[in-house]
């Protein structure tokens, strides 16, 4: 990645960071989707320059990064950005200084905790059906190994489009978990249209993004 465009995102005492976030990203998200150059596959990578740092756990800043410079100004972000003007400032593209680390950020998997409910429902049923026992003392049973659904992670609430699409009447928001992994060196693996390191990529080649 040799070149970046960096947005901070200014809360105030009427609109907190979270919300800003979920909005900014959001449409970030909406503009790499539009900009796709494979299924789930994006040329533009996004970077978290204060992940986990004192305060918001995203920190107020997010960056895109991109091999060529046409290709963020293809995307023009200040299009997609443009109702939230008074809440995220966008700097002009600039080339990624020489002097950087580089990390990846990838989505984490984590169920929220009607998904597990949901999911020990199922199973016990399922246990109950097979062996004739009753369906309480299943429940019961795999209480003892049910899954915890906290995590420390930083997350940002979306809303699924597929969902809001097929299914207007359900609840389309859920969190993203974003987790970053220090990087040795710079990795040529691809990328998801949220800009994070796409699944397909092995341990050996993850999508990664400079950090300073």
């Amino acid at each position: 990645m040799n070149y970046y465009q960096e947005i901070t995102l200014l809360a105030d005492a009427e609109i907190s960071l979270s919300f800003i976030w979920q909005n900014v990203f959001q449409q970030v998200h909406i503009a790499l989707v539009e900009n796709k150059v494979a299924p789930n596959q994006s040329a533009i990578a996004v970077g978290f320059p204060d992940y986990q740092q004192t305060g918001f756990p995203l920190g107020s800043k997010l960056r895109l990064f991109a091999k060529e410079r046409t290709t963020l100004e293809k995307l023009a972000i200040g299009q997609w950005l443009a109702r939230l003007e008074d809440y995220a400032h966008i700097k002009s593209i600039k080339p990624v200084p020489s002097e950087v680390t580089y990390v990846s950020f990838m989505r984490k998997h984590i169920k929220s905790p009607e998904r597990i409910e949901r999911d020990m429902q199922q199973k016990a049923e399922l246990w109950a059906a097979k062996t004739g026992k009753r369906l309480e003392d299943c429940l019961a049973e795999l209480a003892k190994t049910k899954p915890n659904a906290q995590s420390k992670l930083p997350y940002i609430y979306l809303h699924s489009q597929k969902t809001k699409q097929c299914s207007p009447d359900k609840n389309s928001k859920f969190p993203l978990f974003i987790e970053m992994h220090g990087v040795g060196a710079e990795q040529l693996g691809l990328f998801d249209c949220y800009g994070l390191n796409a699944k397909i990529n092995s341990k050996e080649c993850l999508g990664t993004v400079p950090q300073f």
